[in-house]
């Protein structure tokens, strides 16, 4: 294979040109920086340095001139003229262009042209970068596949090695050259053994890295975004400042390139459309500069890339007139109008501009969003509007717990992860809802982590040596899983699922094991429905009946109110006991907090009463109160109460694993 003449200064001049363009917004946005200069200066010196190495004398010129640009502002202090960075700017813009021009060999020895072709604008140029890289990953993938298949094979021959040795021992027991010949075939297999375990092992790790060089973080795109909004407010003579985050999430390259194209699409879209000229945003109260944020997520198996502006939001008149003018109707839903805004072919601009007017920036995001079998989605109010890209990720890095359950290992992925613990079997509560345990405070559902049908959850029998729970956030509640034991933490590369692979919907993605083997990755949003149907058999589990506390203290009421509602009981309050038992007699509740000294009747007589009412006989009660005598305590237990807490003891975890085990039914 023929060397690549360029191909180490390919590498450094685009990280470096990379910083320079993104530390030239910098220095337009805060001024003078003797620092900043200082640094520009030095990447692009380095910059230049590395391209004389390399003959490039025209790369080299144009940094040469931006040296002499930036030079004259290091010790003045003040700050750069917007012409000079414009200057700077189109100087970055145009070494780009030569990298992307640089020739390159192929496995052929062959000269051919940058892996982009032919120079395009600058705000593409993190496509180009993306797309070379993904070729190199992709040959550096196939040997190693290639040196699996030969593992396997050494795998093999030791298998041949055993064979071997038990045939010298049966020809030779009785003789000294048959047992020394074991012993050699003995120590051959063993060293044979190692080392295809270190292999085994560099292997994973070099595959995953390899996996790895496929995914960018999505702080990539960030620059060229930034220098959109910069460019069109410029163009467009008003001031925008751009804001990102989520830099560190790292995705599949080929998606990053896909987004990026609709992103800059609705950056030039949130300066034409929604940011206001600097006098009109003044008069309306608002700060001169604009302000367009990009927040991007991993939501299960999708990244999300939020993008939100301050402006004046979508003109809807503007739109539905628009929309009569092409004889189309206009919905009369303003959801509908905004969701017919992104099927492209209108435009809200009165006039044709660099920036709108054509109708087809949707057409854009459209296309973007069915290559990749996304969604996208916008909203829209006084405070500016929001567009919402939702795509599925091809290859994704996720940070994991692995556990064995259910017979094998599974993931979790690590931010939905809140604790782990042993849970002894007389800390489960067990109520009509199911099995249930108290986490910091909380009465959480325990669910046996199982993946497989109703019956085969509901068949497995129960430890009676302590459990290992994992507790998670699903759907924004927290649930407690029973699994057979922790595997650790990991880093896992997530891949898709098989397009035709029947699966349960509780598995999120796949990830490969040392053993190159297929493990699930589980989705925590999909576990506590799914469980909880199995645990149930598939049917609908009746409501709880809530608790009814009564006390004459708001303070108390609402504390007790709050600690129960926060583990998931519905809860009634009343101010007294005579309010109680009226109440208690037009309602089904599971439990009664009663507090002992009230105005009028006392907790005592509340509980009598109670006892006395058939309807009401069978509902357990709970004396709640700060008299911590024994004579008190009688007459509690005299009057029928099941239980007497204290309430300067007052435990929050054994007052709710006491209530668990009343409301049981």
């Amino acid at each position: 294979m023929a060397k690549d003449p360029y191909r180490y200064f390919r590498i450094e001049a685009r990280e470096l040109i990379e910083q320079l363009s993104k530390g030239v917004l910098a220095l337009e946005q805060s001024g003078g920086d003797e620092e900043r200069i200082s640094l520009l200066l030095r990447w692009a010196h380095t910059l230049k340095g590395a391209a004389r190495v390399v003959r490039q004398a025209q790369i080299a010129d144009l940094l040469h001139g931006a040296e002499e640009l930036l030079a004259p502002f290091r010790s003045s202090g003040g700050a750069v003229p917007r012409g000079a960075i414009d200057q700077l700017l189109a100087a970055c813009d145009q070494v780009s262009k030569l990298l992307d021009q640089l020739p390159s060999t192929d496995a052929d020895g062959e000269g051919r042209p940058g892996a982009a072709g032919p120079a395009a604008p600058a705000e593409d140029a993190p496509q180009r970068i993306v797309r070379a890289d993904v070729l190199e990953v992709d040959v550096l993938l196939e040997g190693l596949g290639e040196i699996g298949a030969e593992l396997a094979g050494m795998r093999r021959a030791i298998g041949t090695l055993d064979a071997l040795r038990e045939l010298a021992l049966t020809a030779g027991s009785a003789q000294q050259g048959g047992r020394a010949l074991a012993a050699q075939l003995d120590a051959l297999e063993r060293r044979m053994a190692g080392g295809a375990e270190r292999i085994d092992r560099e292997l994973r790790q070099t595959r995953d890295a390899a996996e790895r060089l496929r995914l960018l973080p999505a702080g990539g795109v960030f620059t060229a975004l930034e220098r959109c909004a910069r460019d069109a407010a410029h163009s467009s003579g008003k001031q925008v400042a751009f804001d990102a985050r989520g830099s560190q999430l790292r995705i599949d390259g080929e998606v990053l390139d896909v987004v990026l194209g609709a992103l800059l699409q609705l950056v030039r879209n949130a300066v034409a459309h929604g940011i206001e000229t600097p006098d009109r945003r003044l008069a309306s109260g608002k700060s001169a500069a604009g302000r367009i944020t990009l927040e991007v997520s991993r939501r299960g198996y999708m990244a999300w890339f939020r993008l939100k502006d301050d402006g004046r939001g979508v003109d809807l008149a503007a739109l539905r007139a628009a929309l009569a003018k092409r004889g189309q109707p206009a919905p009369a839903d303003d959801a509908a109008l905004l969701a017919r805004l992104l099927e492209g072919g209108v435009s809200t601009s009165g006039v044709v501009t660099e920036l709108s007017g054509r109708g087809i920036g949707m057409d854009v995001v459209r296309a973007a969003m069915a290559k990749l079998g996304g969604k996208a989605h916008v909203s829209s109010d006084a405070s500016g509007a929001t567009f919402e890209l939702c795509v599925p990720l091809s290859l994704a890095a996720l940070d994991v717990l692995l556990v064995e359950a259910d017979n094998q290992i599974m993931a979790l992925p690590l931010d939905a992860v809140q604790g782990t613990l042993r849970v002894s079997p007389e800390h489960v509560v067990h109520s009509a809802d199911g099995g249930g345990i108290v986490y910091e405070g909380q009465m959480l559902p325990l669910l046996p982590l199982a993946i497989g049908g109703a019956e085969r959850a509901a068949a497995r029998p129960q430890s009676p040596r302590a459990m290992t729970a994992v507790v998670v956030r699903s759907q924004g509640r927290l649930l407690a899983l029973s699994i057979a034991r922790l595997g650790g933490v990991d880093s896992v590369v997530l891949r898709a699922l098989p397009p035709l692979a029947a699966t349960d919907p509780m598995v999120l993605g796949l990830y490969l094991d040392m053993e190159g083997e297929p493990r699930m990755v589980l989705d925590p949003e999909e576990l506590g429905g799914a469980l909880t149907r199995r645990a149930g058999g598939g049917e609908a589990v009746p409501p709880r009946p809530p608790i009814l506390i009564v006390d004459d203290s708001l303070t108390t009421r609402m504390l007790e109110s709050s600690i129960l509602e926060s583990a998931g009981y519905q809860v009634e309050l009343a101010a007294s006991a005579e309010e109680g038992l009226e109440l208690a007699r037009q309602n089904r509740y599971a439990l009664f907090l009663v507090d002992v000294e009230m105005p009028g009747m006392d907790g005592f007589g509340f509980i009598t009463e109670v006892r006395a009412d058939p309807q009401l006989s069978d509902i357990p009660a709970l004396l709640v109160t700060s008299l911590d005598t024994a004579e008190h305590k009688r007459r509690g237990s005299d009057a029928g109460a099941n239980g007497y807490i204290v309430k300067n003891e007052f435990d929050q975890a054994a007052f709710l694993g006491r209530i668990g085990e009343l409301v049981r039914q």
